[in-house]
């Protein structure tokens, strides 16, 4: 049934987005919480940001570099983000090691959490209270490791999973008869990375800029068994499939990635043409993460290996943010096109030649293809759109 935008009071209905930016204060993070909260807005509901570490205790300083590192400096930079958007009063952590509170008070916070018409939670780091009449919904960003997870018997995550009335995931293709990945016996609703489309303007054309993207390089902590084979949670391997593009194109790829971290990795893809620069300086202020994304010629990416061999059809909410921004995206198949649109704007690639075609093919028709990546975003991503279709199933 539909679920009604305003209470019988007059005032719009409180909802909770519980996250992850407080203990991982990246501008992928914010951005992402950011839009479900903004969209929500947009649907007429008075949305709240909330996150604690009761269930994930460790807080990353992107300064430092600390894993299990105080809140402060995450707290400064949400408060700062979520400030500017209008969210000053309207976000809650709760450092329950230490039982501080930060943003709205422990009784503030108390209130919005028993008053909320709903709960969403993005990923599997928050557990919300649960009460009668209040749904939660759960947004899986980590398809296929989830699923396989549970495979494993994660008997946590199974907690996790059954306190929330609803499933969705950004894997499109999971609980599909194309694909091998199993659901743990929950009902896999799709969804995507809502964007708020007036934030990602297109910028003018201007001078020629570099393909670009912003991650991690190389994560060998997650690699996870599903039918006698290994799946790796990690892109390195892929992205050394690719290594030779720039020689191949002539033209600048720039990665914003963690690649120092790997010895000789780095001096390898200078040797190929690649440029690589400080994730942190790009990612630690959400401002400037926007600004590289909006300031590159497009972005060339690859999937982690898990979803590319098992076709989870997922699909990046960085690389929907390209597309939103005018900037064509050239990404590695993990069967998302299936359900997204490709060819002009956004292009599917599984080998190093197919990677080649469709750098030649953007760079000789730019315009085309940038103001096809647009659409793709209007049609597909935005943000309203995204968000009222997740409520429709309440």
């Amino acid at each position: 049934m539909s679920v009604p935008v305003h209470a019988s009071n007059g005032h719009a209905d409180k909802v909770v987005v519980a996250g992850y930016l407080v203990r991982c204060p990246l501008g992928g993070y914010a951005w992402q919480t950011l839009q479900y909260l903004l969209s929500l807005r947009q649907l007429g509901f008075d949305p709240y940001f909330y996150e604690d570490t009761a269930y994930v205790a460790d807080c990353f300083d992107p300064v430092t570099g600390r894993m299990h590192a105080a809140c402060e400096h995450g707290v400064d930079v949400a408060a700062a983000f979520l400030e500017q958007f209008g969210f000053a009063q309207r976000w809650a952590f709760w450092n329950a090691a230490e039982d501080r509170h930060f943003g709205l008070t422990r009784a503030e916070t108390a209130a919005v959490l028993h008053d909320a018409r709903f709960f969403i939670a993005l990923a599997a780091v928050n557990r919300m209270p649960k009460r009668p009449g209040q749904p939660q919904l759960f947004v899986d960003l980590d398809p296929t490791f989830t699923q396989l997870r549970l495979d494993e018997g994660d008997r946590g995550l199974r907690d996790l999973l059954d306190a929330h009335d609803l499933h969705f995931t950004i894997g499109e293709n999971i609980g599909t008869p194309e694909c091998p990945i199993p659901t743990g016996g929950y009902v896999w609703r799709r969804t995507r990375q809502p964007i708020v489309l007036p934030l990602w303007e297109p910028l003018p054309a201007g001078p020629p800029a570099a393909f670009t993207t912003i991650g991690r390089w190389n994560e060998t902590r997650r690699d996870i068994r599903f039918r006698g084979e290994v799946y790796s949670w990690n892109k390195r391997v892929e992205w050394l499939k690719f290594i030779d593009l720039p020689l191949r194109t002539g033209q600048a790829f720039q990665l914003a990635m963690d690649v120092e971290k790997t010895e000789g990795d780095a001096e390898r893809l200078r040797q190929h043409g690649w440029q690589v620069v400080d994730p942190i300086a790009v990612s630690a202020d959400p401002l400037r993460y926007r600004q590289f994304i909006r300031g590159s010629k497009g972005e060339f990416t690859v999937a982690k290996d898990l979803n590319v061999r098992l076709h989870s059809g997922w699909f990046s909410d960085r690389s929907a943010c390209y597309l939103a921004a005018g900037r064509p995206v050239i990404t590695q198949d993990t069967g998302f096109d299936r359900i997204l649109p490709t060819g002009a704007g956004l292009l599917s690639v599984r080998t190093l030649d197919e990677a080649v075609a469709a750098t030649i093919a953007i760079s000789t028709d730019y315009a085309t293809h940038a103001a096809a990546a647009r659409r793709i975003a209007e049609n597909c991503f935005d943000g309203r759109r995204v968000v009222a279709d997740m409520l429709s199933c309440l």
